[in-house]
This record gives C-alpha cells, structure tokens and sequence, in this order.
C-alpha cells in the first residue's frame, strides 16, 4: 500500500460516492480495479495465476454449486445449497454446451474430495477452460464458511492482454473496508510479477456504472 498515494485513493472513492447519488441505481455497484502491466511479455515471460480471500465480501452475491458426493449431497439438501450428484453429471455426457452452460450459471464450484479425480472424465476440460474447475471440498470442511471463502476471493490471471480487471468492494461498504480490500488484493498482485510495483503502469478504479479514475 505503500505505493499508493492515500488522499488520491480518499478522493477517487469520494468521486465514485458523489457520482453514485448523481445517478442512483437500484443495485448496489461493486467496485473494481483496472490494472495496466508494464515491461512484461506474456508471450515470453511466465502467465500468472493466483487467488486471494479479501476481508470483506466483495459480492455475496456470487453463485457457488457443490459437486457433491453422498456426504455433501444429503449436507447441501438440508442447508438449501445448489448442488449436483454424480448421476447428473454423467447425464452431461461431457458435452461441451452442456457443460458451457452449467459453467455460466454458476461463478464458482466446489467438489467433494472424492470426485475431483472422476471430474475431468465426467465433464471433459470444458470447465477448466473457462477458468472455473472446482475447488476440493472435504468431508471435515465446513460447506458454509468455505462457500463464503470463495465468494471472497479474487482471483489475478494474466493471459494475452497486460490488463486486469478485478472486483475488490461494493459501494455500500465503508471507506476503511475499501482501503483494506484494495491494499490486500494489489499487493498480491505485485507479489506475483517478477519485478513487483516495477510492472505497474497504471491502476484505475470504477464502481459498476462510474468513470474509471487514476489511482496510480
């Protein structure tokens, strides 16, 4: 966070307030970062990926389907946990549209530890391909906590293209739960470049609906 001048990052927050009660919506934005790498060639240097857990949700309303075994099945019942069994798996029959689909309806999947193994054979790549291949889930694990685990993470993947987008708050949060969340999430990030804040150009921050303003 050292990087990151505090009253430019007060103000581009306020500016995103101001903007919000200009032009009220009914849903609640989230706020996101747009990050633009510099002196980095994803054609020849390493693609990263990596995951963090924020403090604070960014969006509770993310979606998350458990793969479940028997175990998990008879838990996401009682809870009232969108789940699918092995048997409705196989009725995908791998095929790609299929598996597309049920990829898109959900933001992210947990699977029983017993069936990570039988994924690829049940769906094919398909889900791995969209970036969204389960998360083990074992038996000791509590479904509740590791559901909201993940709908807290976010997740920085450098593919072709040197910028990255990624949801970090929600405007009805405080300013403090903000800075925190920003300050986490972008010092993961430099952690996984090669030359850390050296390999920052420029970093933008938005709500849903807002102009971007220049945090960095």
């Amino acid at each position: 966070m050292s990087r990151l001048d505090g009253e430019t990052l007060r103000s581009a927050l306020q500016f995103l307030r101001d903007y919000q009660k200009k032009t009220p919506r009914k849903f609640v934005e989230t706020i996101e970062l747009q990050i633009s790498l510099k002196n980095y060639d994803p054609n020849t240097d390493k693609r990263f990926s990596g995951s963090i857990a924020l403090p604070v949700i960014p969006c509770p309303r993310r979606t998350v389907c458990v793969l479940a075994d028997a175990h998990h099945e008879e838990i996401c019942q009682a809870k009232g946990i969108p789940f699918m069994t092995v048997n409705q798996l196989k009725d995908l029959k791998k095929e790609k549209s299929l598996v597309r689909k049920l990829g898109h309806k959900y933001d992210y999947f947990l699977a029983s530890d017993s069936l990570i193994k039988q994924l690829p054979r049940l769906l094919g790549p398909t889900l791995n391909k969209m970036g969204k291949f389960p998360a083990v889930l074992t038996h000791n694990d509590d479904i509740t906590a590791k559901m909201n685990e993940i709908k807290s993470s976010v997740k920085f993947q450098l593919k072709k293209a040197l910028v990255l987008n990624v949801p970090v708050a929600r405007l009805d949060m405080s300013d403090q739960d903000i800075t925190r969340n920003v300050s986490i999430a972008i010092n993961f990030l430099c952690s996984l470049l090669k030359k850390n804040w050296q390999n920052i150009k420029h970093i933008h921050m938005k709500a849903t609906m807002s102009p971007a303003r220049l945090i960095y």
